[in-house]
């Protein structure tokens, strides 16, 4: 499969990110509906959290088992990716608090939650970036079957990670503008673009695991902090639910690709 093949291939699996983003331009949302759509943001997201891990860990067992130094390499590389992913941000968070205190900058809910939104899309951006990996290395060396599968695999995720990022913007009830969901999609999306074109060129299953380590820790971060977003929305049993459904929601993609592969 040519280059110019690749390119477009990685540039659909990544657009339809925006397919979930376009949640953004909701608005006048009750009250229960903005809370119930903050923690289906939650429930993608641990899915996602959860799926990037075991795409960062298989590599490392695999190394592992073939008791190659290249396992002790990789197992560093998830728990410091991890490490700097999460720790990054909070650092980033204490800064920026500090800064805003200093200016005397007030923190409306609206700029709190487009703050959020744009962790998770750099966070989606740098698991896309490994995803684009896969095609571009499959594209220049596999069948071109496989290399479709795995595009609408990955359209089909992107599709849900959109609405993943979009989500504690949409919470808020305020209509997203279409350059702020632009900038969220070439962000999160643009990323599988840019990872195809240097998959086709170069391989590296270790750079892939510190993207996926990186992309993980980065999400767990904002989790924690749309957590604490809900507990301000006194959310409940809303909490519970949302989470269930984002769960049930990225579980289904999941078997849909699977099902496709079959």
């Amino acid at each position: 499969m040519s280059l110019q093949q690749t390119v477009l291939l990685g540039f659909v699996a990544g657009a339809t990110i925006v397919l979930g983003l376009l949640a953004g331009r909701l608005h006048r949302l009750s009250t229960s509906t903005r809370t119930f759509m903050n923690a289906v943001a939650i429930g993608i997201l641990l899915f996602l959290t959860a799926e990037i891990l075991v795409s960062g860990l298989e590599p490392a067992e695999h190394a592992v088992e073939d008791h190659s130094v290249l396992g002790i390499t990789r197992t560093l590389l998830l728990l410091g990716g991890l490490a700097v992913g999460i720790l990054g941000l909070v650092a980033y968070d204490t800064w920026s608090k500090k800064r805003r205190a200093q200016t005397g900058a007030d923190d409306d809910e609206f700029s709190l939650m487009t703050r959020m939104s744009v962790l998770i899309a750099i966070g989606m951006g740098l698991h896309n970036f490994g995803e684009g990996l896969a095609i571009g290395s499959s594209a220049h060396s596999a069948t071109s079957s496989l290399t479709t599968v795995l595009v609408i695999g990955f359209a089909l995720h992107n599709a849900t990670e959109g609405f993943g990022i979009i989500g504690p913007l949409a919470s808020t009830g305020k209509k997203v503008s279409w350059g702020l969901l632009a900038s969220m999609a070439l962000i999160g999306g643009g990323p599988t673009t840019l990872g195809s074109i240097v998959g086709w060129s170069w391989n590296n299953e270790t750079v892939t695991v510190a993207f996926y380590a990186l992309a993980a820790g980065s999400i767990i971060y904002v989790i924690a902090q749309l957590y604490a977003v809900a507990q301000r929305q006194a959310a409940g049993n809303l909490l519970h639910y949302g989470v269930v459904s984002g769960l049930t929601i990225g579980i289904a993609t999941e078997l849909v690709v699977k099902f496709a592969q079959g």
